[in-house]
């Protein structure tokens, strides 16, 4: 790579990107020229661009987070796919800024709030960057003794200011919707994310807040695993249909800046950056939603029910797993497709390799339109000629662990969701070993069908 930039001064593109990252000599190469995460080496093409070789396990993403932060590179990897057991953080530097993300209109997130503030200012002389709207809770503005810690802050508005080079590192206070919003913040590389569990399910934020001193200083001396959590890259083309979009500063209605309106003539084109799923719906109408999906540019069905979840791995224990959908480790590169309520017995979830693009769209025989959120948030209608591309992202959430990926993720599903929780099952006396079984209740249905006693039942 270093040759062909001194021999080649233009600029490079990530073609697999669509365009969303350049290369030149001023614009160092993000990530690192050896890194085989999730995929295939990229190489340089005849044509001198900086190609991102596509397979079955998508888009490689990029190392780096924000600023200063990336992945302690692992030389031993099994079929280019990084061990989850290995991903550890590092710092190129030392961080110096954190973004504190806190739920918004909980009292009782005022107090680790503030203690939290407090330690990372002064006891490591930090830059706290919040969003401006925590600052105006009435319980801290009348806190005279948090006056003079709440002049030191850096404070932004969302879909305004833009931080994403500003932040080192971020640290979550509240449930798994405050990680979702905060994934939201960063379009492209996101800074390593540390989540304490105060909020309501928290299957997201494994760390609680007791003890929370010694886990930050753990994360700032870049002693901790991680997990990178893959965001979906989801593309929105309507027709603006005669009516003007208000801009103000530069920014839309919903918030969300368009990324081109002069691609195509009446045509409005955004872009998000998803973490959990994209859910399209049939919304207020009593009419079966009808869209075509479309894999790789060919159509694989029509949906006909109430709607339909495209869901990243870390989306799959959300509403995917309430619609039916397995459960799948955040390491696997996948991208998950789950009706919701269909019309059809055969319609079962599916899992696709997450180098593919879906296209969602409308049925040219829909009778109604369909409406589409995002982790949640953004929702929108969907009409006739409107469409929705979705691909996996470049950028993925980088979690720290408490423990490790796998253990986390594990123990977060019997916490949580108390997966595989049941009664233990007696075990046999030395009696009833030699009289064949029985008992009453599930224990003993092998016996009343004439099963062999070693049934697992």
């Amino acid at each position: 790579m270093s040759k062909a930039q001194s021999a080649d001064p233009a600029s490079y593109r990530c073609s697999a990107c669509h365009g969303d990252e350049d290369w030149g000599p001023n614009h160092p190469i993000r990530g690192r020229a050896k890194s085989r995460s999730l995929s295939a080496s990229p190489a340089l093409a005849s044509t001198k661009e900086f190609r991102r070789t596509r397979s079955l396990h998508g888009p490689c993403p990029v190392t780096t987070f924000g600023p200063k932060a990336c992945v302690l590179q692992n030389p031993q990897t099994i079929m280019h796919i990084q061990d989850p057991a290995s991903q550890r953080l590092t710092w190129n530097k030392s961080p110096k800024s954190v973004l504190v993300v806190k739920k918004i209109r909980d009292a009782s997130l005022l107090q680790p709030f503030k203690e939290l503030c407090v330690y990372l200012m002064e006891e490591n002389n930090m830059i706290v960057y919040v969003e401006k709207k925590v600052l105006e809770d009435p319980a801290i503005v009348s806190d005279d003794n948090f006056g003079p810690v709440k002049k030191k802050f850096c404070t932004f508005r969302e879909d305004y200011d833009d931080i994403s080079n500003q932040i080192d590192f971020i640290i979550c206070l509240g449930g798994d919707g405050t990680l979702l919003y905060a994934s939201s913040l960063f379009p492209g590389s996101v800074p390593p994310v540390m989540a304490f569990h105060l909020g309501s399910l928290g299957f997201l934020t494994p760390f609680n807040f007791e003890n929370f001193q010694s886990q930050v200083t753990q994360v700032i001396q870049g002693n901790a695993a991680v997990v990178l959590r893959s965001r979906l890259k989801v593309r929105v083309v309507k027709e603006l249909r005669g009516k003007k979009m208000a801009v103000p500063n530069g920014v839309i209605e919903n918030g969300v800046m368009p990324v081109d309106l002069d691609a195509e003539v009446g045509k409005q084109v955004m872009q998000y950056q998803v973490l959990n799923e994209v859910v399209i719906d049939r919304g207020p109408s009593s009419y079966l939603s009808n869209v075509d999906v479309y894999l790789d540019g060919h159509l694989i069905t029509t949906v006909q029910g109430d709607g339909v979840i495209v869901s990243t791995p870390t989306g799959s224990t959300a509403y995917a797993a309430a619609a039916g959908a397995s459960m799948i480790h955040p390491n696997v590169p996948a991208i998950m497709i789950t009706p919701i309520c269909p019309h059809s017995l055969s319609f079962r979830p599916i899992v696709v390799p997450a180098g593919v693009e879906l296209k969602i769209m409308l049925s040219p025989e829909a009778r109604n339109t369909a409406w589409v959120s995002f982790d949640g948030r953004k929702r929108q209608e969907i009409r006739h000629g409107d469409s929705i591309s979705i691909t996996t992202s470049c950028y993925p959430l980088p979690s720290i662990c408490v423990r490790d990926p796998v253990s986390d993720w594990f123990e977060s599903l019997a916490q949580c969701l108390h997966w595989n929780v049941r009664k233990k099952q007696a075990h046999f006396t030395e009696e009833e070993e030699e009289e064949g079984g029985g008992g009453g209740g599930g224990g003993g249905r092998g016996s009343r069908l004439g099963l062999s006693s070693c049934c697992p039942h």
